[in-house]
């Protein structure tokens, strides 16, 4: 599979080839504060089938976690473009809304539920998780 993207301005675009490692939505506190209060729908791609084929992305990481994700995002408008995380070093976590076509996704669970909020949708037949599945 051959998925690409970007972010809204078009400054930063990529490629990431492979078979998908998850595709989730996480309803943690920390995916409701980058997306503005909903769950973030997200696709794990092996990282080496990733690659920036346009324009570098702005890096941050919160200083004060032992082991903090790296977020990825546009410099110039913003677009959260995908996260790198220790939890899975050999992943690229990608934001479904930057893909080309995000109908490619399906999501297999959801997790931290623990944190859902009332006006999340959960599909009925989709696996849930308090926390991170094992």
């Amino acid at each position: 599979m051959t998925i690409t993207g970007g972010c809204y301005c078009g400054q930063i675009r990529y490629q990431a080839e492979g078979d998908p490692l998850a595709s989730m939505q996480c309803h943690c506190r920390e995916c409701q504060y980058i997306t503005g209060g909903n769950a973030n729908t997200i696709m794990a791609m092996p990282k080496s089938g990733f690659s920036f084929t346009k324009g570098e992305p702005k890096e941050f990481a919160r200083p004060d976690l032992e082991r903090p994700v790296t977020r990825l995002f546009c410099g110039n408008c913003g677009t959260g473009i995908g996260t790198r995380s220790p939890a899975r070093p050999d992943a690229m976590i990608i934001k479904v809304g930057t893909m080309d076509d995000p109908s490619v996704f399906k999501a297999q669970f959801a997790i931290f539920m623990c944190d859902k909020q009332h006006f999340h949708l959960i599909p009925e037949d989709l696996p849930t998780f308090d926390k991170r599945p094992g």
